[in-house]
C-alpha cells in the first residue's frame, strides 16, 4: 500500500553530502562553482549590454527577465534580483545548474554572438538563489486563505513540483503521488549529483512539504491506487509522470549481462549517493569501476553516463554515436567536459550487436552522413565492410526514453494518447479531453528539458486556478 510521507525540513538535506560514501562525494570534477563570489557575479552581470532585444530572455522557455536581474546583481541588489528571478521560475537554482544554457540564454547572448564571450547567466542564476537560501529569503507557501479545491498530481518530477508550488501558494489543497521513495523524479534519480547536488533537490521537496503539499510516495498508480480513485478524490488531476521507458534496439546480444539501460545505471549511482544499499552496484553489475565502458547514444543522458563512469573509476570510457559531432542532440558543453575528463568519442559509429554473455565487446558498423531526413538532419548510412569489434566490459544503452502505455497500465482506455504514446493535451493549459484531467511535461512533449517541464507545470497550474475562479464566479451569480 502507498505510504503517506510528510517531508519536514530537517538537517538531513543539509548534511547529506557528508553522509555519502567517500568515493561518491562531490569531486574536483564538479563543474558547479563551489562559490561564486560577489565580485565575480558583479563582474559578469555588469557585462550584460542591456540590449534592446534581449535574445537571452526570448530564448528562455520561461522567458525569465534575465537583463533585469543581471542589472540588479551588478548593483549588489541581490534580494531584488532573486525576487525577479523566482517570479517566473519555480526552481532557479536548479535551472542555473542543469539548463543547457549554451543552447538557450547564453548561446543567444548578444555579447556571445559578437565574439566576446557570453555572460555566464546560469552561474549567476545559481549564485543569486543559493544566496537567497543562505539569507532566508526563500519562503515556503503561506497562502492568505485556504481554498476548498483539491488537486492530485501524479508524478513528483519538475513539472509536477512546479504545479504543486503555484497551486499551494494560491491556497489549493495539493497531493502528489509518486512511485518512488523520494520526490524529484529525474532530478533525484536521473541527473548525476556532480551536476545537481541532491541536497538542493531535497531542500525544495522539504520546502513544498512545509508549505502544505502532501506527498504519497511509494505509490504506484494502477497498483496501489487506481487512476479513477485519484480522480474521485480531487477536483482536478495533473499527469506529470515523465517518460521512463527506455528506447530499445534489436540486435544480437541485447539483454545479455553487462548490456545495461542508462536509467538503471544512473539510478543505481544516485541511490549510492544517498547512502542506499544497491545490490546491483555492490555486485558490480551497475558499477563501472575498473571496466572498459562503452556508452551508446549522443544525448544528455549519454553524457551523464560517460561522465558518471569516469567518476566511478572506469578503466576507459568510449561513446558511440551514429552521426557526427555537429549533429548530436546533446549539449556541446557537456561533450567538451567529457573529453576533458578522458572520454573518447567514436563519431559515425553504430552498434550492430554485442559479443559475449557477459559482454566482451560491441560489434560496431561505421557510418557516413547521407541525405537529410524530414527534420533536416542528415541521415546516417552504413559503410559496408567497415565493421569492427570494440572491447567492452559494460555497455550502457542511452538511446532516449519513450512513454509507458498509461491507458493500459492505469486501466483507463479513455485517456487520450497520440500515435507516439504521449498524452494529447493543450500545449498551454495542459487540459486533456477528460474532464478535470491535465497533463504536463515529457508525458506530453516527449523527452525534453527540465525547464520546459517547469514551464508546463506553471502554465497548467494557472489554467486550473482560472477554471476554479471561473467556477466560483458562476456559483456566486
Amino acid at each position: 500500500m502507498a505510504k503517506q510521507v510528510m517531508l519536514k525540513f530537517t538537517d538531513v538535506a543539509r548534511d547529506m553530502p557528508e553522509k555519502r560514501p567517500p568515493d561518491l562525494r562531490r569531486t574536483d570534477f564538479d563543474e558547479i562553482y563551489a562559490e561564486y563570489a560577489d565580485a565575480k557575479a558583479a563582474e559578469q552581470s555588469s557585462r550584460c549590454s542591456q540590449c534592446g532585444v534581449p535574445y537571452c530572455q526570448t530564448h528562455c522557455p520561461l522567458h525569465n527577465n534575465i537583463p533585469d536581474w543581471l542589472r540588479l546583481t551588478a548593483e549588489g541588489r541581490l534580494q531584488e534580483a532573486y525576487e525577479i528571478s523566482q517570479a517566473t521560475n519555480t526552481f532557479p537554482e536548479i535551472c542555473g545548474r542543469i539548463c543547457p544554457q549554451d543552447r538557450l540564454c547564453e548561446g543567444n547572448c548578444v555579447i556571445e554572438q559578437s565574439g566576446h564571450g557570453t555572460v555566464t547567466i546560469g552561474s549567476i542564476e545559481k549564485y543569486i538563489t543559493d544566496t537567497a537560501w543562505e539569507q532566508g529569503w526563500v519562503k515556503p507557501a503561506a497562502p492568505r486563505e485556504e481554498r476548498p479545491e483539491s488537486v492530485g498530481i501524479i508524478g513528483a518530477g519538475p513539472g509536477g513540483l512546479a504545479a504543486a508550488d503555484m497551486l499551494r501558494r494560491a491556497g489549493v489543497q495539493v497531493t502528489i503521488y509518486d512511485r518512488y521513495d523520494r520526490a524529484g523524479g529525474l532530478l533525484t534519480y536521473g541527473i548525476p549529483g556532480f551536476k545537481l547536488e541532491k541536497d538542493v533537490v531535497e531542500r525544495r521537496n522539504a520546502q513544498l512539504a512545509e508549505g502544505g503539499v502532501t506527498f504519497e510516495l511509494n505509490c504506484d498508480v494502477g497498483v496501489d491506487i487506481s487512476f479513477g480513485a485519484i480522480r474521485g478524490k480531487h477536483d482536478a488531476v495533473i499527469i506529470a509522470t515523465g517518460v521512463y521507458k527506455t528506447r530499445e534496439i534489436e540486435a544480437p546480444g541485447v539483454g545479455g549481462f553487462g548490456v545495461e539501460r542508462a536509467i538503471d545505471f544512473l539510478t543505481a549511482s544516485n541511490r549510492k549517493s544517498f547512502g542506499d544499499t544497491v545490490e546491483e552496484f555492490e555486485n558490480g553489475r551497475l558499477n563501472a569501476a575498473g571496466k572498459k565502458v562503452v556508452v551508446i547514444g549522443g544525448g544528455d543522458t549519454a553524457m551523464d553516463c560517460v561522465r558518471t563512469s569516469i567518476r566511478q573509476g572506469a578503466e576507459s570510457v568510449k561513446c558511440l554515436y551514429r552521426r557526427d559531432r555537429a549533429n548530436m542532440p546533446g549539449s556541446q558543453r557537456e561533450v567538451q567536459n567529457a573529453e576533458e575528463e578522458g572520454v573518447i568519442f567514436e563519431w559515425l559509429s553504430a552498434p550492430k550487436g554485442f559479443v559475449g554473455d557477459p559482454v566482451t565487446g560491441v560489434m560496431v558498423q561505421k557510418m557516413r552522413l547521407g541525405a537529410p531526413d524530414v527534420t533536416g538532419r542528415q541521415s546516417p548510412e552504413v559503410i559496408e565492410g567497415a565493421d569492427y569489434v570494440e572491447e567492452a566490459d559494460m555497455v550502457i544503452m542511452a538511446l532516449g526514453f519513450e512513454p509507458e502505455d498509461l491507458p493500459m497500465l492505469w486501466n483507463e482506455p479513455e485517456l487520450p494518447v497520440n500515435r507516439w504514446g504521449t498524452i494529447k493535451a493543450d500545449y498551454v493549459t495542459g487540459a486533456t479531453a477528460l474532464d478535470g484531467v491535465y497533463a504536463v511535461g515529457d508525458i506530453v512533449r516527449g523527452a525534453s528539458l527540465v525547464v520546459w517541464a517547469i514551464k508546463d507545470g506553471r502554465d497548467c497550474a494557472q489554467a486550473i486556478l482560472d477554471d476554479f475562479n471561473g467556477a466560483q464566479r458562476i456559483a456566486a451569480e
